[in-house]
């Protein structure tokens, strides 16, 4: 009898819950339009699981901060021997890395904030005209893409502009609150990623275009995304520990903070820094490289000091022509099996809209040991 009302009662919480989440989505207003309308709560639906809260309340702090890369000198010998040398640490050993005088313009950098704040906080009807939950759709408005499979929402709105290979977006299809700057933006860091994915490939010990001749640059998605001020910012969060469905994230970020990243069981601050990018590894690039390079888990504290914008660049691969992808010949030998299964783009980013957004993809396609050998 004890056992059929718990039952009752988990399926009735359940029930609940997706009505909260189906009232939510109705409104297409997103999290800016809970604190536009006043609340003083954090609703249920985005309250973490208590097993989380306490294993927050008992996780410690690591002193660590990500290394800061200078990409000022890479045009000479020491100089791009020295950057090599720290995305290669970086890389190998925390997954994530600053870098500064990196080529892109402070004004670019800053008119993306800025646009990316300016269409989070226009009039919601002009939103509404973006909000879809339709991955295929280029440009898109959105609360949480995992939102009905996650155990809890985040505390975040989000637009997305994607380009599959060599497509580019039409002005007309950007939101005119933020057309120009998204554009420019968009061109800069496409760029900045070609010179990346270059030091990456000598870091590896590899040719210097190796990855660049994978195409791993080749999709592109750009996120803005938005945290507004939380009323109780130590029951959600702003983004849930996760690694990234890409190959390699370019990240500009605000002066708020809250960007951490998991290193011995212990999370690093990523802390603002003025005219600079985060970069981390993806799970692509961990599987391409034979787990030589790490995808760290990472995520976003929720804040009262909001709003809190940042803007991730995706480098997803190629998902036209079906390359299929999987550990690099020259990292594999006898003695270091590829440990991943061979995967597409496209394969890759359908198991990730399937799962919660804290569930990695890399136990997907890792080899259990009697696959490899």
């Amino acid at each position: 009898m004890a056992t059929s009302s718990l039952k009752n009662c988990s399926q009735e919480n359940e029930a609940d819950r997706v009505h909260e989440l189906n009232a939510f989505e109705a409104t297409k207003a997103g999290v800016k339009g809970l604190t536009d309308s006043g609340v003083q709560k954090v609703p249920r639906m985005f309250i973490r699981p208590a097993d989380e809260l306490v294993e927050e309340r008992n996780r410690s702090r690591s002193p660590l901060q990500a290394p800061v890369i200078d990409l000022g000198r890479i045009g000479e010998g020491e100089g791009r021997e020295k950057a090599v040398s720290e995305v290669r640490w970086a890389s190998k050993e925390l997954g994530i890395f600053q870098i500064v005088n990196h080529g892109v313009a402070v004004e670019v950098m800053d008119a993306m904030i800025d646009g990316v704040r300016k269409f989070h906080e226009q009039d919601a009807e002009a939103k509404k005209q973006f909000h879809t939950r339709d991955a295929m759709r280029k440009v898109m408005y959105a609360s949480n893409v995992d939102l009905y499979k996650s155990r809890a929402a985040n505390w975040r709105d989000t637009f997305s502009v994607a380009l599959m290979g060599s497509d580019r977006v039409e002005p007309e299809e950007l939101p005119e609150i933020c057309r120009d700057s998204t554009i420019k933006y968009l061109d800069e860091v496409t760029n900045l990623a070609h010179t990346l994915f270059e030091l990456l490939s000598e870091a590896l010990g590899l040719e210097q275009g190796c990855l660049g001749a994978l195409k791993c640059g080749r999709g592109r998605t750009f996120v803005g995304q938005y945290y507004p001020a939380c009323p109780e910012p130590e029951l959600t969060m702003g983004m849930t520990n996760h690694t990234d469905p890409c190959f390699l994230t370019i990240l500009l970020q605000d002066q708020i903070g809250g960007l951490q990243a998991l290193h011995n069981s212990q999370y690093i601050n990523v802390e603002p820094l003025p005219a600079s990018f985060v970069v981390n590894i993806g799970d692509m690039l961990q599987i391409v490289t034979n787990d030589e390079f790490i995808s760290p888990i990472h995520r976003v504290h929720a804040n009262r000091a909001g709003p809190r914008i940042s803007v991730a660049g995706f480098f997803t691969g190629d998902a036209i022509s079906g390359t299929i992808y999987g550990p690099i010949k020259e990292l594999v030998s006898e003695n270091n099996r590829a440990r991943y299964k061979e995967f597409t783009v496209g394969e890759y980013m359908s198991k990730f809209l399937e799962r919660p957004i804290d569930k990695s993809g890399l136990d997907e396609w890792r080899l259990q040991d009697e696959d490899n050998v």
